[in-house]
């Protein structure tokens, strides 16, 4: 007999069982393998992966990280290195893909590249996708939008060359490369990237608010299947649920995660906070 389950999922109200092609939630994982355990047996339903944020895999021994690794797939969820290739790229193309072949070895399923850390040209970018597809694991580029100061100076009355007092940053003083970053996330989908990762912290931090404007244009051009978007705030998880729905792929924290299932799940109605306080952790 199938254990009792307080949620279920239909493909026309919420989102398939897994493994799921949208409505993903990766987090970023508790601080101690006993806590990771109690909320993959708590709530495992809901999470699809896992992710060693910052490269912290790489100050862990061998043996912890297959353990970790062997307890997430015993609960259908992927492992992503999280931001770390940059540093082995440094080091030449040899060791690159000797790190591919380590990440294999270890258990994990998916290798991320932070495109903005790489600095790399786009053939490069591109050619390291490829040795991840071709070593069996998922490749998921990272992008940031990028807002850069206009290189046009302020008009003012003052004599050339006398001092400015500096003003302050506004959001009208920026510039948006959004095409560039389009373009560059479909090239990266058309040698094989299974996911495009965009920091959406980003898209607001020098404005008002929330850039839904930006954020259309990339799932626009990019589709919601292919595009997970990165939020560290539960109000911004909440828009993109109330703007795309539940199909929409998001990166949380670890806290976060029954908050935002509840916030999929448009069966537990809209006050989820009647079900599990906003306080609601794992440490």
């Amino acid at each position: 007999m199938s254990a009792y389950r307080w949620k279920s999922f239909s493909e026309d109200e919420d989102r398939p069982e897994k493994p799921r092609r949208f409505g993903v939630t990766e987090m970023r994982g508790p601080p101690s393998r006993l806590a990771l355990q109690d909320m993959l047996e708590s709530m495992g339903q809901f999470v699809d992966g896992l992710k060693f944020a910052g490269g912290s895999h790489s100050l862990m021994a061998e043996d912890f990280i297959k353990e970790i690794t062997n307890l997430a797939h015993e609960h259908d969820v992927y492992v992503s290195t999280g931001d770390w290739a940059e540093h082995l790229l440094r080091k030449g193309p040899t060791a690159f893909k000797q790190y591919i072949e380590e990440c294999k070895r270890l258990g994990f399923d998916t290798i991320e590249l932070n495109v903005g850390s790489l600095g790399l040209p786009e053939e490069d970018l591109l050619r390291c996708i490829r040795l991840i597809k071709s070593g069996g694991l998922r490749a998921k580029p990272q992008f940031a939008v990028k807002f850069n100061s206009s290189d046009i100076p302020v008009v003012d009355n003052r004599a050339y060359g006398a001092y400015r007092a500096p003003t302050s940053r506004s959001s009208s003083e920026v510039v948006e490369d959004i095409p560039l970053l389009i373009r560059r996330a479909e090239r990266c989908l058309e040698a094989g990237a299974d996911m495009i990762m965009i920091d959406a912290d980003d898209l607001c931090k020098y404005a008002d608010s929330v850039r839904s404007d930006l954020v259309a244009r990339i799932i626009g051009r990019l589709g919601l299947e292919r595009t997970m978007f990165e939020v560290s705030h539960p109000n911004t998880s909440e828009w993109f649920i109330h703007s795309y729905g539940p199909r929409v792929n998001l990166f949380v924290d670890h806290s976060q995660v029954m908050n935002l299932e509840c916030l999929r799940g448009r069966s537990l109605g809209g006050n989820h906070t009647s079900i599990f306080r906003p306080s609601y952790l794992l440490v």
